[in-house]
């Protein structure tokens, strides 16, 4: 049943890395209904609870009424687009889609497409690199006009690296840029005003995502150069661009992009919800931006996320090294459990605990403020009895640290077993 007094938001493609930092800013606020949607699966199956796959291509003609379809299904009020050439096509085609799309105006999502353009409309200022004929000097930086993540982009250090095949005229030449790497969110309100501006340090890049990066002090040059950005494009809500040092120390603009960056969260992490405050923009709220007053490091690699075929309806656990390890409680067990609970899956605790301590299970498990609520029965076995005796297999998945009762228990009924370390394969992400 849908929540009609909720705003429902839309992510599209629901697949990558910026969709996912979308997904976690928005999933646990009271007042979005989150969805998630792409063309191509990939990875949003499992982090949106709500997905629709098989979109047409946003190249289909019946791409905008298959939209429009969903839009109306799932009462979506606003679009997020993730990919830069979904947001210059959304932007144009916004007079015909029923939501409200969350990217600048048609000529400002085109200009912020074309790098070539991008550089004309800034020439006169201070920050906008040379390019192409004004250049004159090697090495140069050469990269597709219309790009993301560097994918195409190359380094030319003397004519003996010019490559043998190339299309200039998708090409910009632009000089080389040694120095320290920003990117800088901003967000604009409904009136176009500036209303925050957070740099971050780009100090580790794969595959044109920053997986190392720290929060970094405004100065007035970054401000300036905001500031001059927003004075001349028309942005709704959070956007960004990216600058790099010069030769001379001087920050000059590498891209401007009118969508969620993957790496947002690091601003997020200073308790700025660029996205929800981009919703807010978006249906003709006012917002008020402030941040925390410290400064903050992110580092990641990749994680993984898993879905087996096996719909297991009853669990069984251990305690002891499983639920908690070393008189704590394991983190992602307790997930799990909590997970379960949520889903209507019974757990039973199968456990050696009362016969191996002077503590009963009952009050071991308060003393780790474990909830007995939360089994559906608490099995207490002596060490001359056997787990899988309590067992009822149809359905049922077992967890337990110790490899000999794992084996037996899969060599009698042949029910998926995990230790705790694969618990990880268990873990529903879908919020």
């Amino acid at each position: 049943m849908i929540q009609k007094d909720k705003i429902g938001v839309l992510v599209f493609p629901a697949g990558e890395v910026n969709a996912v930092e979308l997904h976690d800013a928005l999933s646990a606020c009271v007042n979005i209904r989150l969805y998630g949607a792409s063309s191509l699966d990939r990875h949003g199956g499992y982090v949106f609870r709500d997905y629709t796959s098989g979109l047409p291509m946003i190249s289909d003609p019946e791409f905008i009424e298959a939209l429009n379809r969903l839009i109306a299904e799932k009462e979506i009020h606003v679009i997020f687009p993730t990919h830069d050439t979904a947001a210059e096509f959304l932007s144009i085609h916004q007079p015909e889609i029923n939501a409200k799309v969350i990217v600048a105006d048609a000529w400002t999502a085109g200009i912020c497409r074309d790098k070539k353009r991008t550089f004309e409309l800034f020439r006169d200022c201070g920050f906008c690199p040379r390019v192409d004929a004004e250049v004159g000097c090697y090495p140069v930086f050469v990269k597709p006009r219309k790009g993301q993540g560097a994918v195409g982009a190359f380094l030319l250090t003397g004519e003996e690296d010019i490559p043998s095949r190339i299309d200039w005229e998708d090409m910009v030449i632009c000089e080389y840029l040694p120095g320290e790497e920003l990117t800088v969110d901003c967000i604009t309100d409904r009136e176009g005003s500036l209303r925050g501006v957070f740099p971050r340090s780009r100090k580790r890049i794969l595959a044109g995502m920053t997986v190392n990066g720290s929060s970094e002090l405004l100065s007035d040059e970054i401000w300036n150069i905001a500031d001059t950005i927003n004075s001349r494009l028309h942005f709704l809500g959070l956007w960004y661009f990216q600058v790099r040092k010069s030769a001379d120390g001087q920050f000059k603009l590498m891209e401007i992009s009118t969508r969620c960056s993957g790496t947002m969260c690091l601003t997020r992490a200073r308790g700025v919800n660029l996205p929800l405050l981009s919703v807010y923009t978006a249906v003709g709220r006012d917002i008020s931006v402030f941040c925390n007053d410290y400064q903050v490091v992110t580092d990641r690699t990749l994680i993984a996320r898993y879905q087996i075929d096996y719909a297991y309806e009853r669990v069984y656990m251990d305690l002891d090294d499983t639920l908690t390890v070393n008189g704590t409680v394991c983190l992602n067990m307790i997930r799990f459990v909590y997970q379960c609970r949520n889903q209507g899956i019974p757990i039973i605790l199968l456990t050696r605990h009362s016969f191996d301590h002077e503590e009963s299970t009952e009050e071991y498990l308060s003393k780790c403020c474990i909830m007995t609520d939360l089994f559906e029965e608490i099995c207490s076995i002596s060490f001359e009895q056997q787990k899988t005796d309590f067992i009822r297999p149809k359905g049922a998945i077992f967890i337990d640290n110790s490899f000999a009762e794992r084996k037996a228990v899969h060599d009698r009924f042949n029910i998926p077993v995990f230790d705790v370390d694969g618990i990880e394969v268990l873990l529903d992400w879908r919020v």
